[in-house]
C-alpha cells in the first residue's frame, strides 16, 4: 500500500512539474501585445545603445532578457535590466506597459528627467531606478496604488521628496532615497504610508526637524537619516516605535539627546556621532534592554558615563569617544559581558581604570587614549586578565610614570600595544618578550632609556615598531635585521580587531591631522627609531628587510658609511639617516630602490657624488644639505676642469706671465663693477631670501607670469603665493609626480590644483618641460587638465582643474564611509572613465604617451564622480609607431607589470596591466598589497587568482556591494581584468580593445 502511495504521488509531482514547464513555454512563445510591444520600441528609441538580448525585430518579447510575461495574458508584467550599462533618456512612452509590476532599472547611466506618465502604473508593485543620473524633479500626483517598493537612491533630483507619494500609494514598504541630491524637509504626507518598514534618506541635504510622526509610524524597522542637515528633534510622543536600527549621524543636531529610548523597545542599534550633542547620555538609552551597538562618538556629551548593564545584556560595541564626559571610568561596565569593542579616548577621565575591567572576557577591542588615567602598572595588571584583548590603545595618559618592569604581565592575545606621548620612563621591560603575536609596537614619544633589547627581532609577526623619540642609547640589536615579517614572504600574519578605527598623531604630511587606521594591517611596514641616541654603525643586513616601507634613524650618532646592502630593501619608501655622524659616499646601489619617495642624509659627513637618476632626480637640495663635502652632478665638471688646468701648467710656461697681468687686470676692473652693481641692488632688496626660494615680493620680468593655455588670464607668481598662503603645508592635498600638490583659489575664484616641483631647477627642467608639452597636447574629458604653468627662479609649477572628490583611493581605502557610498554602477563608471582616458593617451593622443603610473591614487574623481588620469609626470612621449620607452622610474608597488622587474622599460601593455589592477581594486574594494593578510592573500592579484582557481570568485568581490543581480556583470568585469593581468604582454589586450569591452561588453581573447 505504502509504495502505490508513493508512486502516485511521483506521478502528481511529475504533472506538476510539467504543467509548470508548459505554462513556461507558453510564456515565452507569446506574441507581444501591441501596446507593450509599443511602449518598448518606444523605450530603445531614447537609448543611446542597443540592449543586448532585445529584437526589435521580433514581436515574440516574453522571451526578450529581462523581461516576463503573464502566462494568461501575455502582458508584461517584470522589465528588469539592473546594471546593464543602459544610457540615454528614459521615454515616457513606458507608461504603455500599463501591467507591469515590477520595474528595475538601477545602477545603468540613464539621465534626465524621469517621465510623468511612469507615476500613473496602477499595477506597479516595485520600482527601482537607483544608481542612474536622473535629474529635475517628481510629479505633484503619484498614483501608484499597488507600490510596495521605491527606490530612487544615489541620482541628482535637486528636488524635495515627493510629498504625494503616500496619498495613493499607501502600502508601500520600502522607501529609499538616499544619496540624490535631496532638499527641504521631510514631509508630513508620509505619515499616511502606515505600511512602511524601511526608510533611507541618508546622505542628502535635507533640513528642518526630524518629524515626530516617523516615530509613530505603525511597522517601520530602520530609520536612516545620516549625513543631511537637520538641527532637531521634535519628539516621539507616548506611542511606542518599533524601529530597530536608527541612524541620526552626521547631521547638525545640538542640546540634549532626547530621552525617549524606552519608546524604542526594539532597538539594536543607534548611531548619532558627528553632531553636537551635548548634556548627558539619557537614562533610558542606558537602560536600553535590547541595544547591540551605541555610535555617540564626536560629540559634547558630559558627566559621568552611566550604563546599567544589569539590562544591557546584548551590547557589543559602544563608541563613546571625542567628548566631554568626566569622572571615573565607571566600575560597572565590565557587567556588560558581551562588549567586544570599547572606545572612550578623547574624554576628561581622571583616576584608575575599575578592578572589574578584568572581568571582560570578549573585549577585544579597547581606546582609552587622552583620558588623564593614572597607574599604568595597575592597568596593565587589570587588563592581562582579558583573554581575548587584542588591540589596546593608551596614548596620551599615566603622565612621567614608570614603564612597569614586572615578569608576570602577560597578554596572550595581544597584537597592537600602543602607549605613546606618555612621558614614561624606565626602560623597554622584559614582558613585552611574553607578546608573543605582537604585529605592532608604538612607545613613541616618551623618555624611556637604556638599550632596544634584541627581543624584538625574535617576534614571527611583528612589522610596525616605532620607538622615536626617547632617550634610548647603544646599538642598534642587529636581530631587527632578522624580523621575520618584514623579510621572509612564508610568514603568515593573523588579521588584527576591525571593531573600530584607531589614531596616529599629527605630522607634516597629514596636514595636522591625525592618521586614523581602521584596523592593524592597515599601517605601513616601519621600524621608526629617530630622536634617539643610538650609536654604532648602520648594519648591512637592513638591506634584508625586502618587506619595509619606512626606516627612519635619523638624530642620531651613528656613524662609519652608509652600506649599499640597503638596496636589498626592495620595497622602501622613505629612508631617513640625517643629523648622524655617517661618512663615506652616498652607495650609487641605493638608485635602484624604485619605491623611495622620502630620503634624506642631511647634516652628516659625507663625501663624494650625489648619485643620479632616477628617484634622486627628484630630491631637493635639504635631502643632502650640511654635508660640505658632498656635491651633486657638477660636482664632476669642476673636477675635470681642476685637473685640466693642472695639465695646462705644465704646457703653457711661456705665456703665463702675461696671462697673468691680463688676469689681475680684468680681475680689478670686474672687482669695481660688482661693488657698483651690489650696491644698486641692495637699494632695491626688501628683505633676506628666504629658505622656500622666494626672496621677496618684487617680480622678475623673466618670471612674472602664468601662462595659462585655454584663457588670457594674467597673474603673478604673487597670486599664487596668495591663493596657497605661500604654499603652506595645511593647503597640501596630494604628492604626485616629482612634487607635491597644493589646493587654491585664484584671485577670480576659480578653484585649481598646483603642483609645485621639486629638485633642482637644473635637475627637474627636463622634466618640467616634457610634462607641460605633452599635457598642453592632452586634452580629453577623462583626464585631469593642465591649464598652466609657472616658472620662478628654482622653482616651477603646474596649474591643474581641481577635482571636487579627490582620488579613488581615498574613496575605497581612507575615507572611513567612501567605500559604501561607491555603488557598482560608479564603481564600474569610475573604471570605463579611466579606461578612456587611458585609451586617449595610448591611441588618440599626438604624440602618443606611456602613463606609467596607473593606479587608483592617479585616478582623481571630480564632484559627479567621474574619473580623470591625473600625473603625467611620470610619463614619457613615443613617437607614433614605437611600442615602449627607456624609463627611469617604473610605477607604484603592487602595479608593477612583471616585465618591468627585468628591463626599465615602460609600454602600453604595463599600463594595462596596472589597470587592470585597478579593477581588481574597485571589484573588491582591497588594497593591492597588504603584507598583514594571510599567506596566499597578501599581495591582490594572487589572492584573486587563487578564488578563481578554487571556483570561489564570488567570493572575492567587496560584500557591500556584491549582490545577485550585478553578479553576472561583476564577474564579466573580474575576467577583463585578469586579462589584463596576464603574465605575458602580448596576450594582455589594448587600451582600445578594454573601451569597447567595458562599454559593450564583448571579450574576445
Amino acid at each position: 500500500m505504502f509504495s502505490v502511495m508513493v508512486y502516485v504521488e511521483k506521478i502528481w509531482v511529475s504533472l506538476f512539474f510539467i504543467g509548470c514547464l508548459q505554462v513556461l513555454v507558453n510564456s515565452q512563445n507569446l506574441t507581444c501585445n501591441p501596446s507593450d510591444f509599443s511602449g518598448l520600441k518606444g523605450f530603445m528609441q531614447e537609448l543611446e545603445s542597443p540592449i543586448d538580448g532585445w529584437f526589435v525585430s521580433k514581436s515574440s518579447c516574453c522571451n526578450w532578457v529581462g523581461i516576463v510575461c503573464d502566462s494568461v495574458s501575455g502582458r508584461i508584467v517584470n522589465l528588469e535590466l539592473p546594471n546593464k550599462r543602459l544610457s540615454g533618456g528614459f521615454s515616457d512612452q513606458i507608461s504603455s506597459l500599463d501591467q507591469l509590476r515590477t520595474l528595475n532599472l538601477s545602477h545603468n547611466f540613464l539621465k534626465g528627467m524621469i517621465p510623468v506618465s511612469l507615476f500613473s502604473l496602477t499595477n506597479l508593485e516595485t520600482l527601482d531606478l537607483s544608481s542612474n543620473v536622473f535629474s529635475g524633479g517628481f510629479p505633484v500626483s503619484i498614483n501608484l496604488p499597488a507600490l510596495k517598493v521605491l527606490d530612487f537612491s544615489v541620482n541628482s533630483f535637486l528636488d524635495s521628496i515627493p510629498a504625494g507619494i503616500c496619498v495613493n500609494s499607501t502600502g508601500i514598504r520600502v522607501l529609499k532615497l538616499a544619496a540624490g541630491s535631496l532638499i527641504g524637509s521631510i514631509p508630513i504626507e508620509l505619515r499616511n504610508c502606515a505600511f512602511l518598514e524601511h526608510i533611507c534618506v541618508a546622505s542628502n541635504s535635507l533640513s528642518g526637524a526630524i518629524p515626530e510622526f516617523l516615530f509613530h509610524l505603525p511597522r517601520l524597522m530602520e530609520l536612516d537619516l545620516q549625513d543631511n542637515l537637520f538641527t532637531s528633534i521634535a519628539g516621539i510622543g507616548n506611542s511606542s516605535s518599533p524601529i530597530t536600527r536608527l541612524d541620526i549621524s552626521s547631521n547638525r543636531l545640538s542640546g540634549d539627546l532626547p530621552d525617549f529610548f524606552h519608546k524604542f523597545p526594539r532597538l539594536t542599534h543607534f548611531s548619532a556621532h558627528s553632531n553636537s550633542f551635548s548634556g548627558r547620555i539619557p537614562s533610558s538609552l542606558s537602560n536600553s534592554p535590547a541595544i547591540n551597538s551605541i555610535n555617540l562618538r564626536n560629540n559634547s556629551f558630559i558627566g559621568p558615563i552611566e550604563f546599567n548593564c544589569s539590562l544591557m545584556a546584548n551590547l557589543t560595541a559602544l563608541d563613546l569617544g571625542t567628548n566631554h564626559f568626566s569622572g571615573f571610568i565607571p566600575d560597572d561596565l565590565s557587567s556588560c559581558h558581551k562588549l567586544k569593542a570599547i572606545n572612550l579616548a578623547r574624554n576628561k577621565f581622571n583616576g584608575e581604570i575599575p578592578q572589574s575591567f578584568s572581568n571582560f572576557q570578549s573585549l577585544t577591542y579597547l581606546s582609552l587614549s587622552n583620558c588623564s588615567l593614572s597607574n599604568l602598572n595597575t592597568t596593565l595588571k587589570i587588563l592581562q586578565h582579558c583573554p581575548n584583548l587584542t588591540v589596546l590603545v593608551l596614548t596620551l595618559n599615566f603622565r612621567g610614570e614608570r614603564l612597569p618592569d614586572d615578569d608576570s604581565l602577560h597578554f596572550k592575545a595581544l597584537k597592537a600595544l600602543v602607549i605613546p606621548n606618555c612621558e614614561l620612563t624606565g626602560v623597554i621591560p622584559q614582558w613585552i618578550r611574553g607578546l608573543t603575536r605582537l604585529q605592532l609596537l608604538d612607545l613613541s614619544w616618551n623618555q624611556l632609556t637604556g638599550t632596544i633589547p634584541s627581543y624584538l627581532g625574535d617576534f614571527e609577526s611583528l612589522f610596525y615598531l616605532d620607538l622615536s623619540n626617547n632617550s634610548l642609547s647603544g646599538e642598534i640589536p642587529k636581530s631587527l635585521t632578522r624580523l621575520p615579517s618584514l623579510c621572509n614572504l612564508n610568514v603568515t600574519l593573523e588579521e588584527g580587531s576591525p571593531d573600530f578605527p584607531f589614531f596616529k598623531r599629527p605630522n607634516t604630511s597629514t596636514r595636522g591631522l591625525p592618521l586614523q587606521y581602521r584596523q592593524i594591517m592597515s599601517f605601513p611596514p616601519l621600524i621608526d627609531l629617530k630622536y634617539n641616541s643610538l650609536n654604532g654603525s648602520i648594519w648591512p643586513e637592513f638591506g634584508n628587510l625586502k618587506r619595509l616601507h619606512v626606516l627612519n634613524l635619523k638624530h642620531n650618532d651613528l656613524s662609519g658609511g652608509i652600506p649599499s646592502e640597503l638596496s636589498g630593501m626592495t620595497s622602501i619608501e622613505t629612508l631617513d639617516l640625517s643629523y648622524n655622524n655617517l661618512s663615506g659616499r652616498i652607495p650609487p646601489s641605493l638608485v635602484n630602490l624604485n619605491f623611495l619617495s622620502e630620503f634624506s642624509v642631511a647634516y652628516n659627513r659625507l663625501s663624494g657624488i650625489v648619485p643620479s637618476g632616477r628617484q634622486f632626480g627628484t630630491f631637493s637640495n635639504s635631502s643632502f644639505e650640511g654635508n660640505k663635502d658632498l656635491c651633486g652632478s657638477t660636482c664632476e665638471d669642476s673636477l675635470a676642469t681642476r685637473s685640466t688646468t693642472r695639465r695646462s701648467k705644465k704646457s703653457n710656461g711661456p705665456i703665463v706671465g702675461m696671462a697673468v697681468g691680463i688676469g689681475f687686470g680684468t680681475l680689478f676692473i670686474l672687482a669695481l663693477m660688482f661693488l657698483i652693481v651690489l650696491r644698486a641692488t641692495r637699494k632695491q632688496e626688501i628683505g633676506p631670501e628666504k629658505d622656500d626660494g622666494y626672496c621677496s615680493s618684487k617680480e622678475e620680468p623673466e618670471s612674472k607670469l602664468v601662462v595659462f593655455f585655454q584663457t588670457k588670464d594674467e597673474l603673478s607668481i604673487n597670486d599664487l603665493l596668495k591663493s596657497t598662503n605661500s604654499f603652506d603645508q595645511a593647503n597640501i592635498i596630494g604628492c604626485g609626480g616629482f612634487g607635491l600638490v597644493f589646493k587654491a583659489t585664484l584671485p577670480g575664484g576659480q578653484k585649481v590644483a598646483i603642483k609645485r616641483l621639486t629638485g633642482d631647477a637644473g635637475q627637474v627642467d627636463r622634466e618640467f618641460q616634457a610634462e607641460v608639452e605633452t599635457l598642453s597636447r592632452a586634452q580629453h574629458p577623462n583626464l585631469v587638465l593642465l591649464q598652466g604653468y609657472c616658472q620662478h627662479k628654482n622653482d616651477r609649477f603646474l596649474i591643474y582643474s581641481f577635482m571636487e572628490n579627490g582620488s579613488l583611493d581615498y574613496w575605497l581605502h581612507e575615507k572611513p564611509d567612501g567605500p559604501l557610498k561607491l555603488n557598482w554602477a560608479t564603481r564600474l563608471r569610475i573604471g570605463q572613465g579611466a579606461i578612456k582616458g587611458l585609451a586617449y593617451l595610448h591611441e588618440s593622443c599626438d604624440p602618443h604617451i606611456v602613463h606609467r603610473d596607473i593606479k587608483s591614487s592617479n585616478i582623481l574623481l571630480d564632484e559627479n564622480f567621474e574619473a580623470h588620469l591625473a600625473d603625467f609626470g611620470l610619463a614619457r612621449l613615443l613617437l607614433p609607431h614605437d611600442t615602449h620607452v627607456t624609463t627611469d622610474l617604473v610605477g607604484t608597488l603592487g602595479y608593477i607589470p612583471p616585465e618591468y622587474g627585468q628591463a626599465s622599460l615602460a609600454s602600453y601593455k604595463g599600463d594595462v596591466y596596472s589597470f587592470g589592477v585597478v579593477l581588481l581594486e574597485l571589484l573588491t574594494g582591497k588594497r593591492p598589497m597588504d603584507m598583514c593578510k594571510p599567506k596566499g592573500s597578501r599581495d591582490l592579484i594572487s589572492w584573486v587568482m587563487q578564488m578563481k582557481q578554487e571556483n570561489r570568485a564570488d567570493e572575492v568581490f567587496d560584500p557591500l556591494i556584491f549582490d545577485k543581480d550585478n553578479s553576472k556583470e561583476m564577474l564579466w568585469v573580474l575576467e577583463i581584468a585578469c586579462v589584463c593581468l596576464n603574465e605575458s604582454p602580448k596576450l594582455r589586450p589594448s587600451s582600445k580593445e578594454l573601451l569597447d569591452w567595458l562599454h559593450h561588453g564583448n571579450i574576445h581573447t
